[in-house]
């Protein structure tokens, strides 16, 4: 009687899923999702790569996490489609972060001929702001990843209605929590804390002794709403003392702003791209989003766990993740922001019952753990992987 092959070490021993992140470095936000995310799935056992513009590594750290880097080729997409082709010859699931990113996945594993054995999970972080023929372009590409991903996740409400009429057999929500700066301490009550910015350390830095200081970060370009923001300024000069904007970050429109702020002798200050800009946060009276499309913006986020009044724009993710735990104003009005923040600025019981009504707000949200957790679920479902 012959008896049955005794069976390899190998195949006695399951191998842990590898599931590849395919990251177009599109935002900053996308990037420390994907390192967080990427932490949270190897200390569940995956084994991870992470495919992204080769300077990635040096600014998230994905090795640190435990994942293996590639770095994608900028020069062409034939060369990034191959190189991505090669790390999923044994991927058991791929998931692509945004659409240029999808793009490449849904046409590398088409063009492999695994579109249909391998899983594809693309996450939808941000929505086009192109116009015209770009226009066109993106919703052609977006049709094409909304149709060939098995499962599109999506930030805000809005993204997913757009990938269901992309075309996605199956859109879901799935906010993202971005990772912040660790808390120990027990916040100060919110008297305390809004009577505290006064005196924080951070305001000599930024010139604002003595006045209040309304904070924003974000890119100085279209999308971010800082022509606006440099109008309703020119509504606070008559206020004594008049409020500093102070603005973090850089872009292409930073010369246009400075010479409007020199001109019209604006009590607006542009920093620069700082790696403080959060801890410049914690010193502020109000802090101000006034973009015209933010899925879960991390200014809002931390402004809320710091306990500083948030004043924005009521776009995108930005309603269902704060409630009313901001003064939410229309996307282009000067006015609105202007008195939004002068009513702020004058009331302070209005500032107080806003701390309060961030810090419940920020207790409900999902956690970075809760995000793996739901990320994964999603995972298994494709693979059909079982977990104890």
């Amino acid at each position: 009687m012959t008896r049955p092959p005794t069976p390899s070490p190998r195949s006695a021993v399951r191998e842990p899923q590898h599931a590849v992140q395919v990251v177009d470095g599109a935002s900053a936000g996308t990037g420390a999702h994907v390192r967080s995310l990427t932490e949270g799935l190897v200390a569940r056992g995956l084994r991870v790569t992470v495919c992204a513009p080769p300077g990635a590594e040096a600014v998230y750290g994905f090795t640190g996490a435990g994942a293996r880097f590639a770095p994608l080729p900028a020069c062409s997409e034939p060369e990034a489609a191959a190189v991505l082709r090669r790390l999923c010859a044994d991927a058991d699931l791929v998931h692509a972060h945004g659409v240029r990113a999808g793009l490449l996945a849904v046409t590398t594993l088409a063009l492999s001929g695994r579109a249909r054995r391998v899983p594809l999970v693309v996450t939808w972080h941000h929505r086009g702001s192109a116009s015209g023929a770009r226009a066109q372009l993106r919703q052609l590409m977006e049709r094409r990843v909304a149709r060939g991903a098995s499962v599109v996740l999506a930030v805000t409400t809005d993204l997913v209605d757009r990938a269901r009429r992309r075309g996605a057999r199956d859109a879901r929500l799935a906010p993202v929590v971005l990772p912040g700066p660790a808390r120990h301490e027990s916040p100060p009550e919110p008297l305390a804390a809004v009577e505290s910015r006064a005196g924080h350390k951070s305001r000599a830095e930024v010139g604002a002794v003595g006045r209040p200081l309304v904070f924003s970060v974000g890119r100085l370009d279209d999308r971010h709403g800082y022509v606006t923001a440099l109008s309703a300024a020119r509504a606070w000069r008559h206020m004594d003392p008049p409020p500093l904007l102070a603005i973090a970050g850089e872009g292409p429109r930073r010369p246009e702003l400075q010479r409007r702020i020199d001109d019209e002798e604006l009590p607006v200050r542009l920093l620069g791209r700082r790696e403080d800009a959060f801890e410049l946060l914690a010193g502020a009276d109000v802090a101000l989003l006034c973009s015209r499309w933010e899925s879960r913006p991390l200014l809002a986020q931390e402004a809320l766990h710091e306990g500083v009044p948030l004043v924005a724009t009521s776009v995108g993710g930005v309603p269902e993740l704060v409630g009313d735990a901001a003064e939410l104003i229309p996307y282009g009005d000067s006015h609105a922001i202007a008195s939004a923040v002068g009513g702020l600025l004058a009331d302070t019981g209005r500032r107080v019952r806003l701390v309060e009504r961030g810090r419940a707000r920020a207790a409900d949200w999902p956690t970075e753990e809760s995000t793996v957790a739901h990320v994964l679920s999603v995972y298994d479902e494709l693979t059909g992987s079982g977990r104890s």
